[in-house]
């Protein structure tokens, strides 16, 4: 049988038959029990092989195995490093360790089966070096990462190792998975006869946009038809969870309830390893797309009655902050002149939204080329100054250059067509996390499958098909539109556009959830910024306008000081 580069699972095969048993075979001897249990047993054809799916299932140990070892499609292009594997670091869990597990109900068992050591390590917290339980992370027969807990609670990863999921192997080769939260999580549902579970490295946080793990792993969940999330029930827990379902997708994931309990572990010490299984094997699917109830919002309700409306997000600068801020899952028109400087506002803002949130964004842009100078200024907006030749090779050029890199996107195509930059967009979303598409300019990226030719129709079906996208996968989308005509006063200076100036301009305005004017007055030194619209009241104010400077060597966007607002005595009453 010829192996080479042959894939399975949506991974290539590292090592054929590892257990070297009988290749073709349905039913064999299992390679992990039959030599353990008595000399007139251990020929018995107690294991089913499945070459196809490159598993084998034991029905007298109950464990299924993976008949090969298999290779990474997608490892990162980054270099890690890797932790070493020894019997004078790693050593196997004391008498101590192990009384301490089974009172969370775990067993030594599931310690060994899930690689957990102990030894000792130096830890931040303490500032010393102390005794520590040690989760492997492994892929395939290779460490990847070590999670340390000492006897305090105090954590860390192994430094610059790279962060994949906790116990990943074991979901190779099936369609359905758990995701839980901690290693101690994944060892309950392991102890409750649950095999198929990871965990994220790190645990929840309320900055979930950094799921570095999930980008690293992405291919392991490819084939995956049942994505089980039995995460923390909290705040972090919910923001992770719903990340998941965005990145993962809402059709194939599952949600667990673990009643009164926080998480897996608690509940297998409450309810035992039997009722553990039930609350997974339990889980509902997450609720159908386009169909809402009233249990379905129930909370967004409560908070609402309790909070009012939620502030929108903003992008860090004060005068447009005051006046203008947006909700994920909407798109925004920007227009202006050509050489006004939408694209390079658009940057501010998506590079402001990273700086607050750690929003990741792609760029659409067929007119900003060569994209090493769009990315120039994305990483003279981040650096706060222009990079100089001596600058190349430096700690702060690593720093920025990195960072560029890990949260800006650029969709590069010989034709663009809106299909296929949100099916890019879409693939964006789930392999890295972005929440920020760029479309610049729209005119350059056209709908291929316009069923119509008329202008009005051509752009609300456009801007349908970019709200559906933004809904599905709760993205902000900006698109950038020149208007179709400029007009001159009677002095013949051009006069500033509105959405109604794009073509198909009624359409534009009515469809977009909000619009921006970006004007540079070369005679006055600025560049005016104005609020066109705002769907929701609370977001903004529809013709707000706000000021700013050019600074040519960040390349960014300086908030403007009205002189007559500094100059103002706020301690006057109005009707003094």
């Amino acid at each position: 049988m010829q192996v080479e580069d042959k894939e399975i699972n949506g991974f290539l095969i590292d090592e054929f038959n590892q257990y070297n048993l009988e290749v073709g075979k349905t039913q064999g001897i299992c390679p992990l029990c039959s030599h353990t249990r008595k000399p007139k047993n251990q020929k018995l054809k107690c294991s089913s092989y499945d070459w196809e799916r490159g598993l084998g299932t034991c029905h007298n140990c109950n464990t299924t195995y993976q008949l090969h070892t298999y290779k990474r499609k997608g490892a990162s292009e980054r270099e890690y490093v890797r932790p070493s594997f020894s019997t004078k670091t790693h050593k196997a869990p004391s008498s101590k360790v192990i009384e301490w597990f089974k009172s969370r109900g775990i067993s030594q068992d599931t310690l060994n089966d899930l690689n957990v050591s102990e030894g000792p390590e130096f830890m931040p917290q303490t500032g010393k070096t102390e005794n520590t339980i040690k989760f492997n992370y492994f892929i395939g027969n290779q460490l990847i990462n070590v999670k340390y807990r000492d006897g305090a609670k105090n954590f860390k990863l192994y430094k610059g190792a790279e962060k994949v999921f906790y116990n990943i192997n074991s979901i190779v080769g099936h369609t359905a998975c758990v995701i839980v939260e901690g290693e101690i999580d994944a060892l309950s549902l392991h102890e409750a006869g649950i095999r198929n579970v990871v965990s994220v490295p790190n645990g929840a946080t309320l900055n979930h946009n950094n799921l570095d793990y999930l980008d690293n792993c992405i291919d392991y969940f490819e084939d995956k038809e049942k994505i089980i999330l039995a995460v923390d029930a909290d705040e972090p827990g919910t923001m992770l969870k719903q990340e998941f379902i965005r990145r993962l997708g809402a059709e194939n994931c599952y949600l667990v309830d673990f009643n009164d309990c926080k998480d897996a572990n608690e509940y297998l010490v409450k309810y035992g390893s039997d009722e553990l299984a039930n609350a997974i094997h339990s889980a509902t699917q997450v609720p159908l797309e386009n169909v809402t109830t009233l249990k379905n919002i129930e909370n967004d309700l409560k908070d609402f009655v309790k909070h009012g409306f939620k502030p929108g997000f903003q992008i860090g600068l004060k005068n447009f902050d005051e006046v203008f801020s947006t909700y994920t899952g909407q798109f925004i028109t920007v227009t202006g002149i050509p050489s006004s400087g939408k694209s390079d506002f658009v940057d501010q803002m998506v590079v402001g939204y990273n700086k607050m949130y750690g929003w990741k964004t792609a760029f659409a842009s067929p007119e900003n080329q060569p994209i090493y100078l769009h990315a120039h200024k994305l990483m003279r907006k981040t650096w706060g100054d222009m990079p100089n030749p001596s600058d190349i090779g430096s700690g702060k050029w690593k720093e920025v250059s990195d960072h560029v890199n890990d949260n800006y996107y650029f969709i590069d195509m010989d034709k663009y067509s809106l299909e296929s930059v949100l099916r890019k967009g879409a693939e964006l979303v789930k392999r890295k996390g972005i929440k920020c598409l760029v479309i610049d300019p729209y005119n350059k990226i056209r709908d291929a499958n316009a069923v119509s030719d008329d202008v009005n129709r051509y752009t609300m079906d456009y801007l349908s098909k970019i709200e559906q996208f933004c809904k599905k996968y709760d993205v902000l989308t900006f698109i950038v539109a020149h208007p179709t005509k400029m007009q001159r006063d009677q002095n013949g200076k051009i006069q500033e556009p509105t959405m109604y100036n794009i073509k198909g301009g009624g359409e534009w305005y009515d469809a977009s959830y909000h619009g921006l004017l970006v004007h540079r007055d070369y005679e006055a030194k600025n560049t005016k910024v104005k609020v066109l619209k705002v769907k929701f009241q609370n977001l903004g104010e529809n013709g707000a306008e706000t000021f700013f400077t050019w600074e040519p060597r960040s390349g960014s966007f300086v908030p403007q000081v009205n002189v007559l607002d500094e100059n103002k005595d706020d301690s006057s009453l109005p009707w003094e």
